[in-house]
C-alpha cells in the first residue's frame, strides 16, 4: 500500500492552489503516509488535530482531514471487497452488493460486462478530493452502499455511477453509455446534486427516488383514513409529505344532518402528527410532514395555535409543519385593518353550491375568489365568524416567532402563474414550500360483485410528486458548465419519472400525467462572495436575473428538445406552454439576450417533456456534500461547527479567503427587504416556488415582520418557507427529503 499512499499524497499536493502552513502541514501528511488500515484511532486523532486548525484564516485544513478519512474508506474498502487496487471491479462491486441484497439484480439487466468495464474506466478517483470533510463525513455515513452490518464497501465515485447507471437505464442502447458518462461528469465534479432519496436509494433494492409529495384530503371519513395510510407509505419509504386540510368540514359542522356534531381538523392533524412519529423513515428520521389550511377556514386559530409550546396539549401537533393558504384579499384586508370572515367549507358547499377554496383571483384585485367570498358573506343563511383580520395575522406571526411556521402560501399568486392551470387547482405547497402543482383528492366507492366478493373502485385525484435536483451555482458557473449541466440533468430527472416505484398508485398517475421535475440551485451565496458581489446591492438583484434567466431558458430549451425525442407530457394541449401564454405573463421577450419568441415558438410546435419544470429546495444535506452554501440563502456564520454524534466539525463558508471574506454576511444581519429583491428577481423564471427563509433578530417589532410579509406578498413571492429567529437558533427541522 506504500506506492499507493504517496500517490495519493502528491497527487493532492499538487493539486493545490492554496497554500498552507507549511512545517505544520508538512509534519501532519508525513504522519497520515504512515497509516495502515487497522490503525482507525490513530487517523481518528489525526483527523481531530486537523479540525483543530480550522479557522476563518485558515479554511483547507478541512481538505486535509478529509484526504486522511478518505484513507481510510479505501483501505477498509479494499479489504472488504478483496481487491488489491482502490476503485477497482465495478461489476464485483455489483455482484458483491447484490448477493448482499443491498442492490437491486436489474442493474445488470441494462448492462453487459463489457459496458461495465467501459464505466469502470471512467471513475476519476482523483475527484475524492473535491469533497470537504463535513462533505464526505456526510456522504460516507448516510448514503454510500454499506453491507447490513455496516461494513463499507462502495466509494464516492461509485455511488455517483451507480446513479448515473440506475436513471440512464432505460436508454436507448446506441447513447445509454454516453448518457451514462455525462450523468457521472456531473455528479463527479459536484457541478449538481440529485435529491436525498436518489443519492441514498438509486441502485438499491429498497426506497423510491422522489423527494416528497403533496395529498389533498377529501372531506370523508373514508378520503381521510385513506390519506393516512397514503402518508404512511409514503414516510416509510423517506418521502416528505404536504397535506391540504382545507376541504375537511370544521370544528361544529354537521354530519348527516346532525348539527353541531364535526369535530373539525384537529383531531386528524392529530392523527397524521401520531403517523409521522411512529412510522419512521428507513429507520433514518421520523417522518416529516406539513399541513395546510386556508385562511378563511374557521379552525383556523386552533390550526394555528397547534405548534406553540403552551395551551392545552390535547389540541397540539408538535410533530406536524403548519402552513396557510393565504388570499390576495386577506393581505389587503390586514393592510386597511377590517374585518375577515370564517367559514365551514361543507357548509358553503352545501348552501352555495361552490367550494370556495376552488376559486382564486385571476387578476390582482380582480377574481372569481373575492367575488364568491362576498357572495358567502352577504348570505344569511350562512353561519360565520367575524374577526378582524389583523389578529389572525398577529397569531400567525407569533407561531413564526415561536416555532418558525406556519409557511406562507399566496394561493392567487401561485395559480394566476399555473402552466397547468387548463387542467386542474394549486391549494398549498409541499413539506419545503417550492412544489405549486395541480392537486385534487382521491374518491373511492366500494362495489359487492356476484361472486362474493367486494371490490373497490378509485377514482385518483392529482397526488403531487417532486422530482428534485440542483446546479452547484459555486461550482457551475464559475466553470461555465450551465448548458450542458442543464440539458443533462433535465433527461436525469424526466427518466427519474419512469425508474421510480412509487407505493402509491394515484401518485405514480400524476407523476406520469403531469411529468413534473423541479431543477434547482444552491450555491448562491457562494457564487456571490466569489463574484465580489454584496448582498445588499442593486448589482445582486441584476445578477440574480442574470443568472436564473440563463438557467431557465436552458432548462425550457432542454425540456422542449426531450419533448422532440420522446413526446410530450399528456396533458400538453391547453396549457401555458402550448398556448405560448407563459412566457407572455413574465414578459421574457422584453430587453434578453436570449431568443425567447424563438424558444416560445420551438415549444408551440415541438412541445415540452415536463409539465412543471423549476423549483429551489433548500437542500441543506446535499450542499454540505457538494462543499457550498444551502438553496439560495445567505450564510448563518463564517465559521461554525457541525454537532455529530462523537464530535463536532468545524465548518467554514466556501472558499473563504481574504477576498471573499467581506462578501460573506450573516443573515441576521441583512436587511430581509434586500433578499425578497432577490427573490422576486428569481421567481420570475421560476414556474413553481422557492424554499425561501426569512431571517429576523428575537428583538423584531410586529409592524417590521408584517411588512416583510407584506412586502413578499406585493413583490409577488409564491412562499416562503421558515421564519428563522435568533431566539429559536437550531430548532428547525431541515427537510432532509427535499435536499437536492
Amino acid at each position: 500500500m506504500q506506492s499507493l499512499q504517496t500517490a495519493f499524497w502528491q497527487e493532492w499536493l499538487e493539486s493545490q492552489t492554496t497554500s498552507f502552513p507549511s512545517l505544520e502541514m508538512n509534519r501532519m501528511i508525513e504522519k497520515a503516509k504512515t497509516l495502515q488500515g487497522d490503525q482507525k484511532e490513530q487517523a481518528k486523532s489525526l483527523i481531530l488535530e486537523c479540525l483543530a486548525e480550522i479557522s476563518e484564516t485558515a479554511p483547507d485544513w478541512t481538505y486535509l482531514a478529509s484526504r486522511i478519512h478518505l484513507q481510510q474508506m479505501y483501505e477498509e474498502a479494499r479489504k472488504n471487497r478483496n481487491t488489491e487496487h482502490v476503485y477497482s471491479g465495478l461489476h464485483e462491486l455489483i455482484n458483491l452488493l447484490i448477493d448482499e441484497g443491498i442492490y437491486t439484480p436489474t442493474l445488470l439487466d441494462y448492462y453487459t460486462p463489457g459496458e461495465l468495464k467501459e464505466l469502470e474506466k471512467s471513475i476519476v478517483p482523483e475527484r475524492d478530493g473535491l469533497f470537504t470533510y463535513i462533505g464526505i463525513k456526510t456522504l460516507g455515513d448516510r448514503y454510500l452502499a454499506k453491507s447490513k452490518a455496516g461494513a463499507v464497501f462502495e466509494l464516492p465515485q461509485e455511488r455517483f455511477m451507480i446513479i448515473a447507471m440506475t436513471v440512464m437505464a432505460q436508454e436507448p442502447e446506441d447513447k445509454r453509455i454516453r448518457l451514462v458518462k455525462e450523468a457521472y461528469w456531473a455528479l463527479s465534479h459536484l457541478y449538481m446534486t440529485v435529491a436525498t432519496p436518489t443519492l441514498a436509494n438509486a441502485g438499491k433494492r429498497y426506497g423510491q427516488l422522489s423527494s416528497c409529495f403533496i395529498d389533498t384530503i377529501d372531506d370523508s371519513l373514508q378520503g381521510i383514513y385513506d390519506s393516512n395510510t397514503d402518508i404512511a407509505n409514503l414516510s416509510k419509504h423517506g418521502g416528505g409529505i404536504g397535506v391540504y386540510l382545507g376541504k375537511i368540514r370544521s370544528r361544529g359542522s354537521d354530519i348527516r344532518g346532525f348539527k353541531g356534531v364535526s369535530s373539525g381538523v384537529l383531531p386528524w392533524m392529530k392523527q397524521i402528527n401520531n403517523t409521522a412519529v411512529s412510522v419512521d423513515q428507513l429507520g433514518q428520521r421520523q417522518g416529516a410532514v406539513a399541513v395546510y389550511l386556508d385562511v378563511w377556514h374557521k379552525d383556523i386559530f386552533p390550526f394555528l395555535d397547534s405548534r406553540l409550546n403552551n395551551g392545552d396539549e390535547r389540541q397540539r401537533t408538535h410533530d406536524l409543519f403548519t402552513g396557510v393558504s393565504i388570499p390576495d384579499l386577506f393581505m389587503e384586508t390586514v393592510e386597511n385593518r377590517e374585518d375577515w370572515y370564517l367559514f365551514d367549507p361543507h357548509e358553503v358547499r352545501t348552501v352555495m353550491g361552490f367550494s370556495l377554496e376552488d376559486a382564486y383571483d385571476e387578476e390582482r384585485g380582480y377574481g372569481t375568489f373575492r367575488q364568491r367570498y362576498e357572495a358567502c358573506v352577504n348570505n344569511e343563511q350562512l353561519t360565520k365568524e367575524k374577526v378582524p383580520a389583523i389578529e389572525i395575522m398577529k397569531r400567525i406571526m407569533i407561531g413564526q416567532l415561536e416555532t418558525g411556521t406556519p409557511y406562507m402560501f399566496y394561493r392567487d399568486e401561485v395559480n394566476r402563474m399555473n402552466p397547468n392551470s387548463h387542467k386542474g387547482m394549486i391549494y398549498c405547497s409541499n413539506l419545503c414550500t417550492e412544489i405549486t402543482q395541480n392537486q385534487s383528492p382521491t374518491t373511492q366507492e366500494e362495489q359487492l360483485v356476484e361472486d362474493g366478493k367486494i371490490i373497490t373502485i378509485k377514482t385518483p385525484g392529482d397526488f403531487v410528486v417532486c422530482n428534485l435536483s440542483s446546479i452547484n451555482l459555486g461550482k457551475a458557473v464559475p466553470a461555465g458548465v450551465l448548458s450542458r449541466l442543464v440539458s443533462i440533468q433535465v433527461r436525469m430527472l424526466d427518466n427519474v419519472i419512469d425508474r421510480n416505484t412509487i407505493p402509491v398508485l394515484q401518485a405514480q398517475l400524476t407523476n406520469q400525467s403531469y411529468r413534473g421535475i423541479g431543477l434547482g440551485t444552491f450555491g448562491w451565496a457562494h457564487l456571490l462572495a466569489q463574484k465580489k458581489i454584496a448582498w445588499e446591492s442593486d448589482e445582486a438583484v441584476d445578477y440574480t436575473h442574470e443568472v436564473y434567466e440563463e438557467i431557465a431558458f436552458h432548462t425550457i430549451l432542454s425540456s422542449s428538445e426531450l419533448a422532440a425525442e420522446k413526446g410530450s407530457y399528456p396533458l400538453f394541449e391547453g396549457s401555458d406552454w402550448q398556448t405560448g401564454e407563459f412566457f407572455v405573463k413574465r414578459s421574457f421577450d422584453q430587453d434578453s439576450k436570449f431568443e425567447w419568441t424563438t424558444l416560445k415558438e420551438k415549444v408551440h410546435k415541438q412541445g415540452i417533456r415536463n409539465g412543471y419544470l423549476m423549483a429551489v429546495a433548500p437542500n441543506s444535506s446535499t450542499s454540505l456534500i457538494a462543499g457550498s452554501t444551502a438553496s439560495i440563502d445567505p450564510i448563518f456564520k463564517k465559521f461554525y461547527s457541525e454537532e455529530k454524534k462523537d464530535f463536532k466539525i468545524p465548518v467554514t463558508a466556501p472558499d473563504l479567503s481574504p477576498e471573499t471574506y467581506w462578501y460573506y454576511k450573516s443573515a441576521y444581519d441583512i436587511d430581509q427587504h434586500t433578499s425578497i429583491r432577490q427573490n422576486a428577481a428569481r421567481q420570475r423564471y421560476i414556474d413553481q416556488s422557492i424554499s425561501f427563509n426569512l431571517y429576523v433578530k428575537n428583538t423584531i417589532k410586529a409592524k417590521e415582520l408584517l411588512n416583510l410579509h407584506v412586502d413578499a406578498w406585493k413583490s409577488g413571492l409564491k412562499t416562503t418557507y421558515y421564519t428563522r429567529s435568533t431566539s429559536s437558533q437550531g430548532e428547525f427541522d431541515e427537510c432532509e427529503s427535499c435536499s437536492s
